[in-house]
């Protein structure tokens, strides 16, 4: 059995996806749901629990997360843009630190969200991945920072703003080679990732 770690992952699930035409999150990629294979990657992370913020989709998502036994949120301001979901995730949250994933990410995988972990176990505050150089997600976040998020947040940028006015705050971990970025906001990217997924597969199976 697993040690308690601590830290709660939220997925962030409640966008319309109107770029993708709506249902984006239920959309199959590779035979499955695309918040599917995001809760497969989390089955073997190091956290405590998973909570998925819904909104827009959230009857056919919560049917999804009561299969993989974990707790779904809801969020009425998903609307207004990412920060009310992000908040919306912090408020449920039981333990000292939070990852907060992209549901349109279905390649990041346990192995960055386990580095963000041993970051935070190690006295980071906020550990976000890298890749390339470049900050993307997932994001970590004691909970010693949350007031700050809670006043801070705004919009539909999450918690970048934030995290370039206290950079003092952050600690950068490369995530590169143990996972992808890459996100899905049309269908074309939809297309394109699955046709990534079975190099990622070989990835995994030469032990990348």
């Amino acid at each position: 059995m697993r040690r308690p770690s601590g830290v709660s992952a939220i997925v962030l699930a409640a966008g319309g996806g109107s770029r993708f035409g709506g249902g984006k999150l239920l959309a199959r990629l590779g035979g499955q749901p695309i918040i599917e294979a995001v809760l497969d990657n989390l089955l073997d992370a190091p956290v405590d629990e998973v909570i998925v913020v819904v909104g827009a989709d959230a009857k056919g998502l919560r049917e999804v997360c009561e299969r993989y036994g974990v707790r779904t949120v809801d969020n009425e301001e998903w609307e207004l843009g990412q920060s009310t979901s992000v908040l919306a995730g912090l408020r449920a949250c039981g333990g000292e630190a939070a990852v907060v994933l992209l549901g349109d990410q279905p390649f990041v995988g346990a192995e960055a969200v386990e580095r963000l972990v041993a970051t935070f176990t190690e006295g980071a505050k906020v550990a976000v991945a890298t890749y390339g150089g470049k900050r993307r997600n997932p994001v970590l976040f004691s909970r010693e920072v949350w007031p700050l998020l809670e006043a801070e947040l705004a919009g539909d940028e999450g918690a970048r703003s934030v995290l370039k006015q206290h950079p003092e705050l952050v600690v950068e971990v490369p995530c590169g080679g143990v996972g992808d970025p890459t996100d899905v906001d049309t269908r074309e990217d939809l297309r394109r990732l699955e046709k990534m997924r079975g190099a990622v597969g070989d990835y995994k199976m030469a032990g990348g």
